[in-house]
């Protein structure tokens, strides 16, 4: 049974990466910029897989499974269950969808993974992209469980704005920096929603 599911874990693995290199190289052309596959290789060049358990909880408005906070990563892959508790804040007013500063239920859907856009690509959109600010809620009836690949960038890799892009934004809203710094910073701290990115800002 081990060798089974080890087998259906690795292929997981392998097929999300397939589709995660698709996605983010879509998004960087939708900027107008083409890049190198080994440029894109080395934004996506490390992968971490959590297997998240969140048990029952009698008074889950008193208790946080995940305090609110963004993936320091690239892009991130979500295979959550049927129970449902992840929150995404709003950041800009979306009419009916919600209002800035709101948070949003994504309800689980059968067959569908959920696609967080990191810091990362944020950083390296020059902000046209924003990270996802989430939050997971335990629940009284159900224990939750998801299970996220989170894809980064190597640790030597360099991330900044791409220069097409603050050619025509007209400025560079981030700076350059080794990717392992901004790692060992957003590690370093306290996660405290989008502040990690406070660390690439130019003010």
């Amino acid at each position: 049974m081990n060798l089974i599911l080890r087998e259906v874990a690795l292929e997981y693995l392998k097929t999300s990466m397939h589709m995660v290199k698709k996605i983010v190289k879509i998004l960087i052309e939708k900027l107008g910029v083409t890049l190198e596959d080994s440029k894109l290789d080395g934004l996506i060049g490390l992968k971490m897989v959590n297997m998240n358990y969140y048990p029952t909880c009698p008074n889950p408005e008193l208790t946080v499974g995940v305090g609110r906070h963004s993936d320091m990563g690239t892009l991130t892959v979500l295979l959550q269950d049927g129970i449902g508790g992840l929150y995404v804040k709003v950041e800009e007013d979306m009419n009916a969808a919600g209002k800035k500063g709101d948070w949003i239920e994504i309800p689980p859907v059968p067959g569908a993974l959920v696609i967080n856009i990191g810091d990362t690509l944020q950083i390296i959109s020059n902000g046209r992209y924003k990270s996802a600010e989430h939050r997971v809620r335990t629940t009284s009836a159900q224990s939750r469980v998801s299970v996220p690949i989170f894809t980064i960038p190597n640790a030597t890799e360099i991330i900044g704005p791409l220069p097409e892009v603050v050619a025509r934004d007209g400025v560079a809203r981030y700076r350059d920096m080794v990717f392992g710094d901004y790692m060992n910073n957003f590690f370093g701290n306290a996660h405290e929603g989008k502040k990690s990115l406070d660390y690439a800002r130019i003010n």
